[in-house]
């Protein structure tokens, strides 16, 4: 049981950095595009929006991991 409920974990803790890796990456992306593109600093501020949601999310995600290992101890 033990060992199945470690790699529930890990494959959170995946996840979640995947989330955080593709949110910079599309994030790098988008601030290059833009710029070279000549986007507008509104449209730019909706791509920051949507990075900063995604980082948030992957904020979220990992909390939720701490808080199964922290459940895991005990």
């Amino acid at each position: 049981m033990g060992a199945e409920k470690d790699e529930q974990i890990a494959k959170a803790g995946r996840r979640a950095a995947i989330v955080m890796a593709g949110t910079a990456l599309f994030w790098i992306a988008t601030t290059f595009a833009g710029g070279q593109l000549g986007l507008s600093n509104r449209t730019l501020a909706l791509f920051d929006l949507m990075a900063l949601a995604g980082f948030g999310f992957a904020l979220w995600m990992t909390y939720q991991v701490w808080r199964m290992r922290q459940n895991d101890k005990g």
